[in-house]
């Protein structure tokens, strides 16, 4: 995994700026010796902003960048001039990021709309300058205030892959076959376990125009919630999806087995992930004759719909791709 380039969790340490101290300045000119306080207040401290950019995908560009710290404000000086603000660091993350305080776990915000700016480290503010303090009774004021210190903390930045459909099975199932045959998405296919090692995106057409995204997610094992095999690392994508594709491969032994076991694994991670629109796909359904087909349809699970597919032949793809658009519908 070292040379991937799809990264999807980051840990960094922010630092906004500290306020500017306000002045203690008193008005001094050449006719004016005993002038009241002028002191001008100091700037505000750079702010951390997180900018959801949709012409990012991965979080690579901050895996090597683990601190960053943004300016402190400028202090406040005479003549009521205003200390400069310190400039803000804007990070660029990918839509779907989420960012988490990493001590306590807590979810602070998610990045879901393109082009949103949130803040994630806020400035301190500047001080107020002697100027603001001056009264009937205390006409010359000599103090003023310090500026805020900025926060600093550690945070966890975590991608969730946005899409419409997300493809959950075991390792050679078929899922990034089936990508490649629907969608102009190009995922390296092999026969051998694991050879997805990152989420894949592809945009379906359908017609009039339409379209919807599917998300290929690594497959997942027996005990990927308990972090074995790389499931745990992907289930959090599925979050996002709007209705999930199961897929099934038709050599399997027991098909409504291998589902189960899935919607376990789903289920054991993250229990609101069954309340998702759920659609069964057999695949490698050209190694089998549609006399085997019949015989297998009283031994699927009950009360999701199922299609059988093979992304070879390009049988059961155009019944799917219905299935899936009124799911997206309903």
């Amino acid at each position: 995994m070292a040379d991937s380039n799809f990264i999807d969790y980051v840990k960094i340490w922010c630092a906004s700026g500290h306020g500017g101290a306000g002045s203690t300045h008193l008005h001094r000119a050449k006719y004016v010796p005993k002038g009241g306080p002028d002191g001008g207040d100091g700037g505000r401290g750079g702010h951390i902003i997180l900018k959801a950019n949709p012409q990012f995908w991965t979080l690579i560009h901050l895996k090597y960048r683990k601190h960053v710290k943004a300016e402190d404000g400028g202090h406040g000086e005479g003549a009521l001039r205003t200390g400069k603000n310190g400039a803000d660091i804007i990070l660029d993350v990918p839509v779907g990021t989420v960012a988490k305080d990493a001590e306590t776990g807590e979810v602070l915000f998610e990045m879901m709309e393109a082009g949103e700016q949130k803040i994630l480290c806020k400035g301190g503010k500047g001080g107020l300058g002697n100027n603001n303090f001056k009264t009937p009774t205390l006409q010359t004021p000599r103090f003023a205030q310090p500026g805020e210190e900025g926060q600093e903390g550690w945070f966890i930045l975590e991608l969730k892959v946005l899409a419409d459909v997300g493809l959950v099975g075991f390792p050679n199932a078929g899922k990034s076959t089936l990508l490649a045959s629907v969608t102009a998405a190009k995922p390296k296919i092999a026969n051998y376990a694991f050879t997805t090692l990152e989420p894949n995106l592809g945009i379906v057409s359908y017609y009039d125009d339409r379209s919807f995204v599917m998300a290929d997610i690594p497959g997942i094992i027996e005990g990927a919630h308990e972090g074995k095999g790389i499931g745990i690392r992907f289930l959090r994508h599925i979050e996002r999806n709007s209705v999930l594709l199961f897929m099934v491969s038709a050599e399997d032994d027991d098909i409504s087995a291998s589902y189960r076991t899935l919607l376990n694994e789903l289920k054991e991670y993250n229990p609101e992930l069954l309340d998702k629109q759920r659609i069964l796909a057999i695949t490698k359904s050209d190694l089998i004759d549609r006399d085997i087909e019949k015989e297998l349809l009283p031994t699927l699970p009950k009360k999701i719909p199922h299609v059988f597919i093979s992304s070879i032949t390009g049988y059961g793809l155009k019944e799917l791709k219905d299935m899936l658009w009124s799911a997206l519908q309903s």
